[in-house]
């Protein structure tokens, strides 16, 4: 083979081929051409090969730098020669080329660039056969260090998208995409450039479906968009704008694929990435129907972060998504997965970002009107996240719980776990009831029925372990009854109790429970206007129980008696006749009052207005006493006795039974248990006693001389403001 090319080819020629000087080259590569076109004329093929071998093993292939430039211009010529004959030669002709697109020398690696486009000149479409071969090397001299190398590259980058792959019939898509897809990650901005050049190229050509293979690159183009090239940004937002619009106007689309790219790159720290991918999500949300069911919980989960995105244009576009979403009204039988929804949900209940927090719960609350029966199924998952957002800082978030709660406590036996639930957190975090209690009973009272809510509660606390705790539970409750608008019908239902079995039941059953708290029980007896019953019950209070706490509930009941919720009690006092019993545990409460206190000041002034006179017939007679009770009592018939106020009763033994209240087993039943609080507290003295005997001497303080307060308890001392606060301190 050798041989026969020796024959052909003048060794002067050879020579001149590998000379240092260009133009030596040039003119030997001329030579050759000359000699391939008279080979060629001659149809002596075999001729031809064994000069293009020559050229390529003695040449391209040594390590001579010069005989490879030379080899390079030399095969070029070749092809020039052969014409319309170089295709059968490719085979022999092209591998040597790109072979040297990798060479060490930047100028061979420039000829090579020359000798290939000259030969695709040639060729043309017959060069598709070596496309990707081509392609993975045009891609590595995209880079190149030298810029004359980059520069001939680039021409021969042009040549052969434009002249070649738009015009070829052979051109595989299908072989050329993973190329593309192996490439697409890589940093280099000028291999950046030239991967979406190709790219916007084959999507101009009609033949070449590059909307059917965008999920394989799409996730490139995206990291394309936060390069620190502003023109690489540019190009790519084009090209996946086009692909956008391209995807509008198709009627098959593979949207799975792409929205798990689209919702990781949601996520980006990059914000134009950011504002391009949730644009993308919003339109396949519209145009995507079916397809997108299986993949709506990992939108969602793009979503809800977005709605708190810092940029305004991401929140618009995530927020108009989400109402998209939203009202798309999918079918568990059809693949949506609620579970999957409820999950991401669960998760954004813990985000920074309150308005995430707040659009995760109208999630919640949807998926309950449309599937309640599969989100109870999972309910268990996410039933503690929602009870830990009651101690969410924001208003509106708490509000939107409660509905959730409610909502799902529309059953009987969610609504006892929910308020078990509740009474617990209340218990093991405290700041929760004092901060939210109030806001949290109040809304419950409105959407699940204040008596509902309040007979649960008192069942609950009734048999409450921790004592201190219901104690305040009860005083925090008591207070919300006693002053929240959203509970008037439940006081005007209260004040029925001696006349109404409706009344009734609700008096006995909040009373068990009241009876950890005096103060609690005094108000609720004058709420019902069981006066007799709270005067008995001040009456049977002992000194344990008048405490500093005691006298801090007692001055805000009194605070209370001035307010227009208990207008009606204040009326009754223009008849003290039929009042009496009223008037009686009024002046038992001020007895119990420090006569320098506020309280004492006020319930006095009050008492001072009741009239001094009293009812005998049709004579209104004024006496000259102005105890009360004596103006009263002188004019009442003889041998009759007051049962409650009010009610003028003969039979004595009927006092203690009135519409059905025992009101004697009542009042055991609140002396049984103030005797189960003093014990306790007792015995958290002596704990505490204990406690103290531990420290070293100079630790122990020294008793306190008589009538002095104690320090080592906290039930003789106002609480401090770490300590359990009374209800009177929440917040209302």
């Amino acid at each position: 083979m050798a041989a026969d090319a020796l024959s052909v080819v003048p060794a002067s020629v050879l020579r001149n081929l590998s000379d240092k000087l260009y133009e030596k080259r040039k003119n030997a590569a001329l030579e050759v051409e000359g000699i391939v076109k008279q080979l060629t004329g001659a149809g002596d093929h075999d001729k031809i090969s064994a000069v293009i071998n020559l050229l390529a093993n003695e040449f391209t292939y040594s390590p001579q730098a010069n005989h490879r430039k030379g080899g390079l211009i030399g095969l070029a010529a070749a092809t020039v020669g052969l014409t319309s004959e170089a295709a059968q030669h490719l085979e022999q002709i092209v591998p040597p080329v790109l072979n040297s697109f990798s060479d060490q020398d930047s100028r061979v690696r420039y000829y090579a660039c020359e000798a290939l486009y000259n030969i695709a000149k040639v060729v043309r479409g017959d060069f598709i056969v070596f496309f990707n071969q081509i392609f993975d090397a045009l891609c590595k001299l995209s880079a190149d260090s030298d810029a004359n190398v980059q520069s001939a590259a680039h021409l021969l980058d042009r040549l052969v998208k434009q002249d070649i792959v738009t015009e070829s019939d052979q051109f595989s898509i299908e072989e050329f995409i993973p190329l593309l897809r192996e490439r697409m990650n890589v940093l280099n901005p000028y291999v950046r450039q030239f991967l979406v050049g190709w790219i916007t190229v084959l999507d101009s050509v009609p033949d070449i479906d590059m909307l059917g293979f965008l999920p394989d690159f799409l996730d490139g183009l995206f990291n394309m968009l936060s390069d620190s090239s502003h023109e690489i940004r540019q190009q790519a937002d084009s090209a996946l704008s086009e692909f956008l619009q391209e995807i509008k106007n198709s009627p098959s689309v593979d949207y799975g694929r792409m929205a798990e790219i689209l919702v990781q790159r949601a996520a980006s720290p990059d914000e134009f990435t950011r504002l391009t991918a949730i644009t993308w999500i919003n339109e396949f949300v519209k145009l995507g129907g079916d397809q997108l069911v299986p993949y709506y919980a990992d939108i969602l989960g793009a979503i809800l972060p977005c709605i708190s995105d810092k940029e305004e244009k991401i929140r618009v576009v995530a927020r108009e998504t989400n109402e998209e979403l939203r009202a798309i009204k999918a079918d568990p039988a059809e693949g949506f997965d609620v579970g999957a929804i409820l999950s991401i949900a669960r998760r954004q209940l813990s985000s920074e970002w309150e308005a995430t927090r707040i659009e995760a719960l109208h999630w919640i609350s949807t998926l309950l009107n449309r599937h309640r029966a599969e989100v109870l199924c999972f309910l268990n998952d996410i039933f503690e996240t929602l009870l830990k957002a009651l101690s969410d800082p924001s208003d509106e978030v708490v509000l939107l719980v409660l509905e959730v709660h409610a909502c799902i406590a529309k059953d009987p036996m969610h609504f006892r776990q929910l308020v078990v639930f509740l009474v617990h957190n209340f218990r093991v975090d405290i700041s929760l009831l004092e901060k939210r209690g109030a806001l949290i009973i109040r809304r419950l009272c409105v959407l699940l029925d204040a008596e509902r809510v309040y007979r649960e509660l008192s069942t609950i606390l009734e048999g409450e372990a921790d004592l201190d705790f219901a104690c305040i539970m009860v005083q925090a409750l008591n207070l919300i009854l006693l002053t929240s608008s959203e509970l008037s019908e439940l006081r005007d239902l209260l004040k029925q109790s001696l006349v109404n079995s409706a009344g009734k039941d609700l008096f006995v059953s909040l009373y068990a429970s009241w009876c950890h708290s005096p103060m609690a029980i005094i108000s609720l007896c004058l709420l019902a206007q069981t006066y007799q019953h709270a005067s008995v019950v001040i009456q049977s209070l002992v000194e344990e129980d008048i405490n500093v706490k005691f006298l801090v509930q007692l001055d805000k009941l009194i605070r209370l008696l001035e307010t227009p919720i208990f207008a009606y009690l204040r009326l009754q006092l223009l008849e003290p006749g039929r009042y009496t019993w009223l008037l009686k545990a009024l002046n038992g409460l001020l007895m119990l009052l420090p006569q320098q206190s506020a309280a004492f000041k006020i319930l006095r002034t009050r008492l001072k207005t009741v009239p001094s006179y009293s009812f005998n017939g049709d004579q209104i007679k004024r006496t000259p006493s102005g105890n009360p009770y004596s103006q009263i009592l002188q004019h009442m018939p003889s041998g009759s006795h007051i049962s409650e106020d009010g009610d003028v009763n003969q039979d004595v033994t009927k006092s203690s039974l009135h519409n059905g209240i025992n009101f004697s087993s009542r009042l055991q039943q609140f002396e049984q248990m103030q005797r189960q609080h003093r014990v306790h507290t007792k015995a958290q003295l002596l704990a505490q006693s204990r406690n103290n005997s531990t420290f070293s001497s100079k630790e122990i303080q020294r008793p306190e001389e008589p009538g002095q307060q104690s320090s080592g308890s906290d039930i003789n001392r106002p609480p401090s403001r770490s300590s359990r606060r009374g209800p009177g301190q929440l917040q209302l």
